[in-house]
């Protein structure tokens, strides 16, 4: 497969019409059906649905889906070696890319990446949020430079840099509820409640099923949650009780309240970026500046 006819391709499935991607690509309308037809060819599979007489609309066969969203990929990884090899006789330039879970150690990285910037001034950074299967899954895809989790990973294909400090369990609840009463929360006071869960734990085992001495099956798990805003919707709207990392949700002035667990429940993080290939000049650089933080 071409670089170019992967752009004709995906030009079709967001114009959704072969005429209308013709026009947008400055190209005629018979040399792009050859070219999506050659696709298919190569690919031995259909790709487009085209309409019936009259209709100019194209939809996606389920490979067509695929090769869209496999398509972007490709041309990011494309346009971002492009621009590193393009900024390679600057003294430092181009782009990191992390991907990180919702975390107050995400701080260090915020940390090395000022740091990074009042050195090199032409490097950017990016950050997406999500969780740890999110992020290995942007690791593996080479999408990003670094992620942060929480948790287990594969150390033969990865390096890691462990964050120095902790993450505390904690809950977050309604200020009028019972429980907000008290200085921390204990597996009595949750058992029989409804609990809103990340997704991260589901991961990981659940480890609060293990501090509350129960298993999933005893759980009121009334729901999941990747980011801690959504879950802080769920509490405001009384569907449970949300367990989540201390410092991540600002309470002042919204009704709700947290409370750490007693006995405490921790975690600690790790940033994680793959051995092969190497990193970037540009990504080394942020590696330098984060273990300076980490000291």
């Amino acid at each position: 497969m071409e670089i170019r006819v992967l752009q004709y391709f995906l030009a079709v499935a967001r114009e959704q019409s072969i005429s209308a991607a013709a026009a947008s690509l400055h190209l005629s309308q018979p040399t792009l059906s050859t070219q999506l037809k050659a696709l298919e060819e190569e690919l031995g599979k259909q790709l487009l649905v085209r309409g019936s007489k009259g209709s100019r609309r194209v939809t996606l066969t389920e490979e067509g889906m695929l090769l869209r969203d496999r398509a972007e990929e490709i041309l990011s990884l494309v346009r971002r070696t492009e621009r590193e090899i393009a900024q390679s006789d600057d003294p430092v330039a181009g782009e990191v890319y992390i991907a990180a879970g919702e975390t107050e150690g995400f701080r260090l990285a915020a940390r090395a990446a000022r740091r990074l910037r009042e050195r090199c001034p032409a490097v950017r950074v990016h950050v997406a949020s999500g969780n740890a299967d999110f992020v290995l899954e942007q690791l593996e895809r080479g999408l990003i430079d670094f992620g942060l989790i929480y948790g287990g990973f594969d150390r033969a294909r990865y390096e890691a840099l462990e964050l120095p400090a902790s993450d505390r369990f904690g809950v977050l609840m309604r200020q009028d509820s019972d429980l907000a009463e008290k200085g921390a929360v204990t597996p009595a006071d949750l058992r029989g409640r409804p609990l809103i869960l990340s997704r991260q734990e589901e991961r990981d085992g659940w480890p609060i099923l293990s501090w509350l001495g129960v298993d999933i099956e005893s759980v009121d798990a009334a729901a999941t949650y990747t980011l801690i805003y959504n879950a802080s919707l769920l509490v405001e709207e009384g569907v449970g009780y949300a367990v989540c990392f201390d410092k991540l949700y600002n309470t002042a002035g919204t009704g709700l309240c947290f409370r750490p667990l007693d006995p405490p429940l921790e975690a600690r993080a790790s940033v994680v970026w793959k051995k092969y290939p190497g990193l970037s000049r540009a990504a080394g650089r942020f590696l330098e500046e984060l273990k300076k933080e980490i000291g």
